[in-house]
């Protein structure tokens, strides 16, 4: 094991690309073809993912629907829901592709997403290696509490939207789906906020305590964000995506809080300048300090012997 983490070479063992990638041994053209050949396999993957979603598109666009039927339901009493299709007879089927498309990115995710840290990880030391894994493991429910929380938000909002006038209203089948997967979306990416001031704290560009003084316009920014993104004017869908983005905001200071507490336990004078004194240590006066035990008086130095007159100096 070297110095920054990746394995060394051992005498009579085969080096892997790994390791010739992170000791900096590949040149740029074989860099590129490595690149070349894992978009290739986490194109593969993402077609292959897409195939199976062309069978669970059905179930997946049901629930997206969801929503839009109950409210028919509620108004009219059929069971049934009806959309319109604008852009002409292939929209359905267009729909479908794209549905199975997603389907087949959230299910090959662990093959591209793979290929994407294969190729970068040579570059990164052991320990920025395993806070990534960290960081994986907490995104992926973010990201899916987001997109509950969107479609919960979803299912409110048409109620008010569609039930405002006395008519009725025929939504567009594509318009309608993109809206869905577009506010899942950015309420997903939403919920990624707080991985990022994580992220910014550990490498040392914003600390505990500043992230701690600037709650005010963060919470501010967090309810202006809310009511740009929610689709409803009421104040009740920007409420619940704020408050969620302040409770995953205070968690974060408090994660980075931790950090810099652990931190400055490990190096106490990182924080200082070089032309800066270090803190002098504090004692409680309540302590006694033991007297010293008494040194032996030094031996007695023996005499010099005269230089011998056959010899000089040097000899």
């Amino acid at each position: 094991m070297v110095a920054d983490g990746t394995p060394a070479k051992r005498p009579g063992k085969r080096v892997t690309q790994f390791q010739r990638a992170a000791e900096g041994e590949m040149t740029l053209f074989e860099h590129l073809r490595e690149l070349r050949s894992r978009l290739f396999k986490a194109s593969l993957g993402i077609l292959a993912g897409t195939a199976i979603g062309l069978f669970l598109a059905h179930w997946v666009i049901d629930f997206l629907n969801a929503p839009y039927c109950s409210y028919q339901k509620a108004q009219t009493g059929v069971s049934a829901c009806s959309f319109s299709a604008s852009g002409g007879p292939l929209d359905p089927f267009l729909l479908q592709l794209k549905a199975a498309l997603y389907i087949g990115l959230v299910f090959a995710a662990p093959i591209w997403l793979y290929q994407l840290w294969a190729f970068i990880a040579p570059g990164l030391h052991k320990r920025e290696r395993r806070h990534t894994y960290v960081f994986a493991a907490v995104a992926a429910p973010l990201f899916l509490a987001g997109v509950l929380l969107a479609h919960l938000i979803v299912s409110k909002s048409l109620h008010f939207f569609l039930g405002t006038g006395h008519f009725a209203v025929i939504v567009d089948v594509t318009a309608y789906f993109s809206f869905v997967t577009n506010m899942m979306l950015l309420f997903g990416v939403a919920f990624e906020f707080p991985l990022l001031i994580v992220m910014l704290n550990m490498v040392g560009m914003v600390s505990g305590k500043r992230l701690l003084r600037w709650w005010r316009p963060a919470v501010f920014l967090m309810f202006l964000f809310g009511a740009i993104v929610t689709p409803t004017p009421d104040p009740f869908g920007m409420s619940i995506l704020a408050a969620c983005m302040a409770l995953l905001y205070f968690a974060a200071v408090g994660v980075a809080l931790l950090h810099d507490r652990r931190k400055a336990r490990l190096a106490p004078y990182a924080g200082l300048a070089d032309n800066e004194a270090a803190p002098l240590p504090t004692f409680d006066d309540s302590d006694p300090i033991e007297a010293g035990t008494p040194v032996a008086a030094p031996e007695p130095v023996a005499p010099s012997r005269p230089i011998a007159s056959t010899y000089d100096d040097f000899t």
